[in-house]
């Protein structure tokens, strides 16, 4: 059973990506690949049984198995990615659930010495194993949720796509569409490149409804540009960006531009992949505030799930996010079938933790509208006062508590046409006094939710390219990023609160998470990274020359890394206990290790603090 033929250098290229291994040290990367066996099991072979020993932790590279129980019930359904045998490695050596093939299926192993010398030397590693031991085997929940992340759309797609050149005819497209059954078409230009895509609906749309001549070329109906990933982007990713874009048909190409495969909602559907995107599905059903409320109060349990899966914390905060997006783009179209049509083209955005896509278990709303030019206040300023406050008020009312610094829609400061958001961005610019600085905060994490995206453009571009050749402005900037401190006390303790609500607590949020996206934004700022999610910034700045240190950059992901993954084991355990999620955590909670883990994520955020606070001040 064993195929011998296949090379350590197979398994290296499929588990550098994917977590836990993609975090490792070289050392024990290469011991893994080296060590890794490679099997082979039929449809319906037994891998393990329960009572067998386990020689090793296992990862499935293809195929699908099932995850039994001992009264027979299929708990999960496994896919490319997805890792067993790891409680038993931590228990007594033995399965306790029973594997089965679902289909053809190669897996590997990492022998059981080789994975107890790693988990002994490498605390993520063994803190990700850690979390999935802990955490309960519910039907499908967790290995599911780990999916979404371990899978890649080149594992998903539909391979080789239809396609037809830019010139061929609506009448073409329409006759291959109908004879394949396939609901939709991908477009081609000179050079083979995905130019295009062209849906069922779009003809309905116009071919019908508008009556353009089936013998039209495809370039006169297709979506032009459309949004595409790589067939290594992973199955998350999609479901971000389709949710977020609402489309459901979403081209892969190659590293040319060239199509090479197609994902649908309806894939990621039968995948079962997550309750977020039946939480999505939902949510778009509902037509009241009491509705919207009812699925978004699932989110906390969705919260403990994808913990409990072993996802990282960065792709937590993106699919916690993903459902305040939802719910937001659900509210305005609400308000707009309830209000009539907008009178000019408008653009909702988000900004804080919306805007950079790092939502957890307990979040405020802050958001804003950019107005067409052509707005008139009088004219039209009722009608978006109004669909302002429905809208936040539906969200407040789904639990995204109002913004307690009104930075809201329902603020008419913060409901001003694109020539008024031009000047807010200049002035804060040209006079970057403390409440400038703030302001400042909020543009460079403005992210559009729904809307017409041309009104945002390229302001975002202009306005980093203008602030970041303005030193004074960059040196106000570095001085803010120093307001919040990390909570170290003078000989490097841990330095605790001391009100008599949140006595001998940490706040997480204030004091651990927002330091670090203050830096990573004053990053950004001086490399001119558009980026909008901290880790993200933090990974551009430290891959440009000059902006932060590979090391001082490696040293920061991490720290953020483990702060927000105590962030959220800490909100989840609150969860757990029938409690409201809060950012107040008692270090004597965790064990010495964690805290020692902690005060050194600490450390390196107070070091690099005062590295670009030496910056500053030179400046």
């Amino acid at each position: 059973m064993t195929d011998k033929a296949r090379t350590f250098a197979d398994f290296a290229a499929f588990a550098e990506g994917r977590a836990p291994f993609r975090s490792l040290a070289p050392d024990h990367f290469e011991a893994i690949t080296h060590n890794a066996g490679r099997h082979t099991v039929e449809a319906g072979e037994t891998v393990c049984d329960i009572g067998d020993a386990i020689a090793g932790l296992h990862v499935i590279v293809s195929g699908n198995m099932h995850l039994i129980s001992p009264e027979g019930e299929v708990l999960a359904d496994m896919h490319a990615g997805d890792i067993f045998g790891h409680r038993a490695l931590m228990r007594d050596g033995r399965a306790i659930l029973k594997v089965v093939a679902r289909s053809r299926a190669e897996f590997a192993v990492i022998p059981a010495p080789v994975f107890e010398r790693i988990m002994a030397d490498d605390t993520v590693f063994a803190a990700f194993f850690r979390r999935r031991a802990d955490a309960p085997q519910a039907r499908g929940a967790a290995p599911a949720a780990a999916d979404l992340a371990a899978t890649t759309l080149g594992d998903l797609m539909t391979a080789d796509p239809m396609t037809l050149p830019r010139d061929a005819t609506v009448r073409q497209a329409a006759e291959i569409m109908w004879d394949r059954h396939i609901s939709c078409m991908l477009v081609t230009g000179d050079d083979g490149r995905l130019a295009g895509i062209v849906t069922a609906g779009d003809l309905v749309g116009t071919v019908i409804a508008r009556g353009v001549s089936p013998d039209s070329p495809l370039a006169a109906v297709m979506t032009a540009d459309p949004v595409a990933l790589g067939p290594a982007s992973t199955m998350l990713e999609a479901v971000i960006v389709m949710t977020e874009r609402r489309i459901g048909h979403l081209p892969v190409v190659d590293a040319e531009g060239r199509p090479a495969g197609i994902v649908t909602q309806t894939d990621l559907v039968r995948r079962n992949s997550n309750s977020l995107i039946y939480m999505i599905a939902d949510i778009n059903r509902r037509d009241s505030y009491e509705g919207l409320a009812e699925v978004v109060a699932r989110a906390p349990q969705m919260l403990v799930e994808l913990v409990a899966s072993g996802l990282e914390g960065h792709q937590v905060g993106r699919m916690m996010t993903g459902v305040a997006d939802a719910v937001t783009r659900r509210l305005i179209t609400l308000a707009e079938e309830r209000f009539g049509p907008a009178p000019v083209p408008f653009l909702w955005l988000a900004c804080g933790s919306q805007g950079r896509m790092e939502q957890t278990g307990v979040s405020d709303q802050d958001n804003c509208l950019f107005l067409s030019d052509a707005y008139e206040e009088a004219a039209h300023g009722p009608w978006f006062a109004q669909m302002a406050k429905f809208v936040s008020d539906g969200l407040d009312a789904a639990g995204y508590f109002y913004c307690p610094g009104d930075m809201m829609a329902t603020n008419p400061r913060w409901r001003q046409p694109v020539r008024v958001w031009r000047r807010y961005f200049d002035g804060w610019i040209d006079k970057p006094d403390p409440m400038a600085q703030m302001l400042a905060s909020v543009m460079f994490d403005l992210r559009p939710i729904a809307g017409d995206e041309t009104l945002f453009g390229d302001l975002n571009v202009t306005t980093l390219e203008r602030a970041s050749r303005d030193s004074i402005f960059r040196a106000h900037m570095i001085a803010n990023s120093l307001t919040h401190t990390p909570p170290l006390g003078l000989f490097g303790g841990l330095s605790l609160m001391r009100d008599r609500e949140h006595r001998n607590a940490i706040d997480l949020k204030l004091s651990g998470v927002v330091p670090i996206t203050d830096l990573a934004r004053a990053y950004a700022l001086a490399g001119r990274i558009t980026a909008v999610n901290t880790r993200e910034r933090l990974i551009a700045a430290r891959d440009m020359e000059g902006v932060l240190s590979k090391t001082g950059g490696n040293d920061l992901i991490d720290a953020y890394d483990l702060i927000v993954e105590l962030r959220l084991k800490h909100q989840t355990a609150q969860i757990r206990a029938g409690n409201k999620p809060d950012n107040f955590m008692v270090p004597d909670t965790l064990s010495a290790l964690e805290r020692n883990h902690l005060k050194d994520a600490f450390s390196v955020v107070k070091t690099l603090q005062s590295a670009i606070g030496q910056v500053g001040a030179r400046r």
